[in-house]
């Protein structure tokens, strides 16, 4: 497991990860790895339905909100996968970012047995990290209850160079609004969302670079509410079927043998692990597990948040907020005790900064922890918060920023991963949350920066219990311990931990306005 595996089917473009997956090194010289038929058979052998799982609840999934903070990748991951297996009716998935990772092809597979079984599985997607040949995206949607969208196409799908230069250069604001929501929903009564996007390291399997991320999980009445999002997002004119943008000749979709390869992929034990199998199979007895031990709460009071299809009217340019801005300055303005905040991005404006000297001038505590120049993963937002850091800390708040070896990996990354192969990857802030006064827990998709603020349509869980703001508030707590966070001051910043080739490149982001960070 030293190498990285790249597949030329739907190569660049990796849907939903429901499983942890590692793929074993090959040569790629078979155009089908070896299939092993029993063991097919049992990954796909029990028949779940969600219904039967949820029916115990059925008092309260019209009353209120089942939360369960996902904290671990790989149990994020094992969440999705269950999930995907019990779906009855429909999978409806929202998401930003998609990355050509090694999981892609069984992730697909996964997608289109739920799509066989007659669920109906609907797929928006971001233009602008999506790439894929034609054919490949085309073929998927071919399935009768398999349909995808792209989400504002004007920078990728469908466009060639001179298409997108002229797209940037005569609507850069649409150009740059994109949709940054992640959200994924079975059977409209249990909803994933959070920070993660589909790539293998929002879930600990990538060998060079990791993030620590927080996804929430979410089942009963404030599901329905994700659901008339996702409606919202599905049947704005923004989104537009792919089928519309592109189009290939019926011959060259070869849909029989891409299913095909998709299916024997899917069957190599080499490529999905049995240790995984059998987590997956384990879920209903773990989900007990967590019942009984409190860390499944049921919520009276749950608010989902988004920003509706292209963010705002856009009549201020690239400013003009949105509900999920609005939203996080009203609970900023209400605390009245402390406010503990994680955001991998930081750049700051005079009215966020005048937000937080307020609220230090009322006495309220505030703590932000965000990414050092080490654990980066985005020069040019890291930049952006260089240039505002001083001011920042003039305002009176702590800030803390993340290690790229931070001890808090080997509790939160996936465990097989770490016992059984020998890598030791940067490890990234990816985590968008916040704890207002110890009694209100914020997980979403909001960066603290201009770009999530007025440009990028986002979503945000607003959970209105001191229990979950307690595990919350412990959790970010510990990210800020010294094993893995610096505690930057006016006098000290890790920047030099970084090195001098990395502060170089940063340096360089100057010229990046402030706006599109």
């Amino acid at each position: 497991m030293a190498c990285k595996v790249k597949f030329s089917l739907l190569s660049k473009f990796t849907f939903p990860i429901w499983i942890v997956f590692l793929v074993a090194c090959s040569s790629g010289e078979n155009k089908y790895p070896s299939m092993d038929e029993d063991f097919c058979s049992q990954i796909h052998a029990e028949n779940h339905r969600l219904s039967e799982y949820l029916a115990p609840f059925d008092s309260l999934l019209t009353s209120k909100t089942g939360v369960f903070t996902l904290e671990e990748g790989d149990i994020s991951m094992i969440g999705r996968a269950w999930l995907s297996e019990a779906a009855e009716k429909t999978i409806d998935i929202q998401y930003f970012i998609f990355s050509a990772d090694n999981i892609g092809l069984i992730a697909i597979d996964y997608l289109i047995r739920a799509a066989d079984r007659g669920v109906k599985v609907r797929l928006l997607v971001d233009d602008i990290m999506v790439e894929a040949d034609a054919d490949e995206l085309l073929a998927l949607d071919a399935h009768p209850n398999l349909d995808i969208k792209i989400y504002n196409p004007t920078a990728n799908i469908g466009k060639n160079l001179p298409g997108k230069l002229y797209n940037l250069a005569t609507d850069f604001r649409g150009f740059n609004q994109r949709m940054h929501n992640k959200t994924f929903i079975v059977d409209g009564k249990v909803v994933i969302t959070g920070g993660r996007n589909i790539a293998d390291e929002y879930f600990d399997y990538d060998h060079e670079y990791n993030f620590r991320d927080r996804d929430v999980l979410l089942m009963g009445k404030t599901a329905s509410v994700v659901q008339q999002s996702f409606n919202l997002f599905w049947d704005n004119e923004l989104s537009v079927p792919i089928d519309s943008i592109i189009t290939v000749e019926d011959s060259k979709l070869n849909t029989t043998v891409k299913y095909e390869y998709l299916h024997q992929y899917a069957c190599n034990p080499l490529n999905f692990w049995p240790q995984v199998r059998e987590k997956i199979k384990m879920v209903p007895i773990a989900f007990q597990k967590i019942q009984e031990s409190g860390l499944l709460v049921w919520v009276d009071s749950v608010s989902f948040v988004s920003d509706v299809p292209g963010k705002n009217a856009g009549d201020q340019g690239l400013k003009g907020g949105g509900a999920s801005t609005d939203a996080l300055i009203s609970l900023i303005k209400g605390a009245k005790k402390s406010i503990s905040i994680q955001s991998p991005y930081l750049v700051t404006t005079e009215l966020s900064q005048q937000l937080f000297s307020e609220a230090v001038q009322r006495g309220v505590e505030v703590d932000i922890l965000t990414n050092s120049l080490s654990s980066t993963d985005n020069l040019e937002a890291f930049n952006g918060y260089q240039r505002e850091r001083e001011a920042l800390l003039k305002t009176g708040i702590n800030i803390y920023e993340f290690k790229p070896d931070a001890a808090v990996r080997y509790k939160i990354m996936t465990g097989a991963l770490q016992k059984e192969i020998d890598f030791t990857p940067i490890f990234g802030l990816h985590a968008k949350s916040m704890v207002i006064d110890s009694e209100i827990a914020v997980i979403g998709t909001f960066n603290l920066d201009p770009r999530s603020a007025n440009l990028n349509t986002e979503c945000i869980v607003i959970i209105y219990d001191p229990s979950i703001a307690g595990q919350l508030y412990r959790a970010m707590e510990e990210d800020r311990k010294p094993e893995n966070a610096w505690n930057t001051t006016a006098s000290f910043n890790p920047d030099p931990e970084a090195g001098r080739l990395k502060r170089f490149n940063a340096w360089l982001r100057n010229v990046v306005p402030k706006s599109i960070l």
